[in-house]
C-alpha cells in the first residue's frame, strides 16, 4: 500500500513541531498501527511552492500520497487517514473546501472579487462568491468545539482548493508534469496550482476531512497584494 507523506512547512524547530504546533499536537495525539511518514520542513523560511517541490521531486523515485499542509490545522478526523486514501480514488488533487467555478479577477478560492480601499488604491474589500458554488467546511479556533463554516456540500468537483489542505498521488502528479509555482510564496499558489491542474484536465474536488484552522487568513496585507498581481499579471485578468 503507497504511504501516506505529510509534507509542512514550519518556523519551529524541529524539536518543538510536536509540542507547540497544531499539526504536530494533533500528529503526537494518534496511535497508528503504521503511522503516515512525515516531511518536515523546519525553521523554514522558503515559500510553500519551493519546499513542496522538494517533496514532489522526492517522491519521484519514492512514490506517496502527499498531504500538503498548513502546520496551523487540526486533525479533529478520527478516520484521517482513511479519508485521504477515499479522497484520492475519487480526485486527482482533492482538498477540504472549495469553489466550483473560477472567475476573472478572483482575490482567494471562495472571493469573487476584491474592490480597491475608498482611495482607489490596494484592493481590501472582499466579495464572497454565491453559496452554491462553495463546497466542503473547515473549522476555525484553537480548540474544540470551534466554530464551524460549512460552505457547501463536500465530494464534488471543484476549480479551485483552500490550500491549507491538498492531497495528490505523486504519481499522478509526475504523471501530468504538475509542480508548484515558485513566483509565489504563500500567497496565490494553491489557486495557481488549481489553474495549472485544470490546464492538464485533472480532476480535483473536496472531500468530508475534518480540519481546524487556526488561521484566518492574512488577506490585503503587503505580501499578499504582491501575490495577487503575479496571479493576475500571470493569467492576463
Amino acid at each position: 500500500m503507497k504511504p501516506i507523506r505529510l509534507v509542512c512547512a514550519t518556523r519551529s524547530p524541529r524539536e518543538t513541531f510536536l509540542t507547540h504546533t497544531a499539526l504536530g499536537l494533533s500528529l503526537s495525539l494518534y496511535r497508528f498501527p503504521q503511522a503516515p511518514e512525515v516531511l518536515l520542513f523546519d525553521n523554514n523560511t522558503r515559500g510553500l511552492p519551493v519546499v513542496y517541490n522538494v517533496a514532489i521531486d522526492a517522491a519521484k523515485k519514492d512514490p506517496a500520497i502527499l498531504v500538503f499542509a498548513h502546520d496551523d490545522i487540526w486533525l479533529n478526523d478520527f478516520y484521517w487517514v482513511e479519508r485521504i486514501r477515499e479522497a484520492v480514488q475519487h480526485f486527482d488533487i482533492a482538498g477540504v473546501a472549495g469553489n466550483r467555478r473560477r472567475v476573472a479577477q478572483q482575490a482567494a478560492w471562495a472571493f469573487m472579487k476584491a474592490n480597491p480601499d475608498v482611495d482607489g488604491s490596494q484592493p481590501s474589500h472582499f466579495h464572497w462568491d454565491e453559496p452554491q458554488y462553495l463546497s466542503g467546511a473547515v473549522g476555525h479556533g484553537k480548540m474544540f468545539p470551534c466554530e464551524i463554516s460549512r460552505y457547501g456540500p463536500s465530494g464534488v468537483e471543484c476549480k479551485l482548493l483552500d490550500g491549507l489542505l491538498l492531497i495528490a498521488d505523486s504519481e499522478k502528479l509526475a504523471a501530468h508534469d504538475l509542480r508548484f509555482d515558485e513566483r509565489f510564496d504563500f500567497h496565490f499558489y494553491d489557486l495557481d496550482f488549481c489553474r495549472q491542474a485544470e490546464l492538464r484536465n485533472m480532476k480535483m474536488g473536496t472531500w468530508p476531512i475534518s480540519v481546524v484552522h487556526e488561521s484566518a487568513g492574512a488577506f490585503a496585507t503587503p505580501r499578499w497584494h504582491a501575490g495577487y498581481k503575479k496571479y493576475l499579471e500571470k493569467y492576463g485578468e
